[in-house]
């Protein structure tokens, strides 16, 4: 039973106190292993359309997708956006007996708030422009108890509690550069470090000990993973309508991925139960872990006009290939394997009149998307299903040229309606539901009187 519990750990809930709240960007015991859960990319406005942007074309706002969009950034101007959000995380999961019938559905809650990115885009010459942001690409979140249920242990030393907990993110920091070298049509390339360091710990601790020979001690493991390195990415993008009026874009991005080299930092304390024993640590090493970026392949159209804008994006990410060999999990009896993701976005946008100074509401933009793929991990056997429902509003404000404020709004679910077996024991699949608000600010200069991007003639 116990070997059985151990093994399922990721598919465990989280105890944690309802409510609780922190600055991690993630909530889920599916991130107990690999990259942990990878984030949406793109600023608030992207983001409630889906999180649409390859095909995206707009000197409005500062596209992270896609390097080939930094050609678009306007002369004499630079775009300016910071956006934070906040997520409300609820996970359920079927518990079943020895004899694998359903007995109940256990539940717990989690808050989050932090930053998501900063990004800054301005020209560089004639055709010629460049993107620089800061975001989050993935990140790690979890606790969780379990409690030996061993009638053998019970008896001869007393209750013992496994913990597991974790946290981290990888931030991505991008370099793009655009270029127009004709009409119509774009290239890019972006420069993407990745770093950052998720810890990852596992405490045994014997509670109640019945044995009083102070024989057995608590036990605690602490992996710490760094991550430190560069991959590169381009992109195109064509613009087969361009007028005054409407333009019609398709946009195609490739990710180089391949291995990251993380290092790991590994203690174990041990600290006697009986005679108080200050822990101390009995290992550290550095060690090559390794782990992968998956090549990617996206591509997507997006129309816009005066009045409203929509797109479709696809990406492909080949997980599966770049970690086949990859298993951090030590006991083989839950199986967690890495898959290809396929993932489609669609995104709507409408502003009645951008124009009418009587009314506000016809400025506002008003944005819905959705957004539907698989989880990049398999938990014994099972695959995962990824959903999401947006809607944003984009409010416009006479701050620093045009500028605006937006707010988007988020719903998504990842589950499985399947439950996995270990060693002939049925394990429910742990449902997760989130809801996300973001704010974002978009600080734009666009007024033929500012000098930032002017050669000066004389001092």
């Amino acid at each position: 039973m116990v070997k059985v519990a151990v093994a399922s750990m990721m598919l465990l809930l989280p105890c944690v106190v309802m409510g609780q709240t922190s600055s991690i960007n993630a909530y889920s015991p599916y991130s107990m292993y690999g990259m942990g859960e990878i984030l949406t990319p793109g600023n608030v406005q992207m983001r409630s359309m889906g999180g649409i942007g390859f095909g995206v074309r707009s000197a409005n706002m500062v596209n992270t997708l896609n390097p080939a969009s930094a050609s678009v950034a306007p002369r004499k101007s630079f775009l300016f956006e910071l956006s934070v959000d906040g997520t409300h995380f609820r996970n359920s999961q079927m518990k079943y007996s020895a004899e694998n019938t359903p007995l109940d559905r256990v539940k717990t809650a989690y808050n989050t708030a932090n930053i998501h990115n900063i990004s800054l885009a301005f020209p560089l010459g004639k055709g010629v422009g460049a993107t620089f942001s800061i975001a989050p690409y993935s990140s790690v979140g979890y606790k969780m108890n379990i409690t030996d249920q061993q009638d053998n242990n019970w008896a001869d030393i007393g209750r013992v509690i496994y913990s597991y907990q974790g946290e981290g993110d990888i931030t991505e920091v991008k370099v793009a550069v655009g270029w127009e070298p004709f009409h119509r049509f774009s290239i890019g390339v972006a420069a993407r470090y990745l770093w950052g360091e998720v810890s990852r710990s596992y405490t045994t601790t014997v509670a109640n000990n019945i044995t009083g020979s102070g024989i057995y001690a608590s036990t605690k493991g602490n992996d710490i993973y760094r991550v430190n390195n560069v991959k590169l990415q381009a992109g195109l993008q064509w613009s087969i309508i361009a007028s005054n009026d409407r333009m019609l874009t398709l946009g195609a991005t490739y990710n180089l991925g391949g291995k990251l080299h993380p290092k790991r930092k590994s203690y174990i304390y041990t600290d006697n139960t009986i005679n108080a024993i200050n822990p101390f640590p009995v290992r550290d090493r550095m060690s090559e872990l390794e782990l992968c970026v998956p090549h990617e392949v996206g591509a997507g159209i997006y129309y816009l006009d005066r009045k409203m804008a929509f797109g479709v994006d696809y990406n492909y990410a080949a997980w599966g290939g770049a970690n086949g060999s990859y298993n951090e999990n030590s006991d083989k009896d839950m199986a967690v394997a890495y898959m290809d993701t396929h993932t489609i976005k669609a995104g709507f946008e409408i502003t009645p009149k951008q124009s009418d100074v009587r009314n506000y509401l016809n400025r506002m933009s008003y944005r819905v998307g959705v957004r539907l793929g698989n989880y990049y991990q398999t938990f014994a056997g099972q695959r995962l299903n990824q959903l999401a429902v947006t809607a944003g509003l984009g409010l416009p404000i006479k701050l620093w040229g045009a500028s605006s404020v937006n707010i988007g709004f988020e719903y998504g679910r990842i589950s499985s309606n399947k439950t996995g077996m270990v060693q002939g024991k049925r394990v429910g699949m742990v449902t997760q539901n989130y809801f996300k608000i973001a704010l974002g600010f978009s600080l734009f200069s666009a007024d033929t009187s500012d000098y930032w991007f002017v050669r000066q003639k004389y001092d």
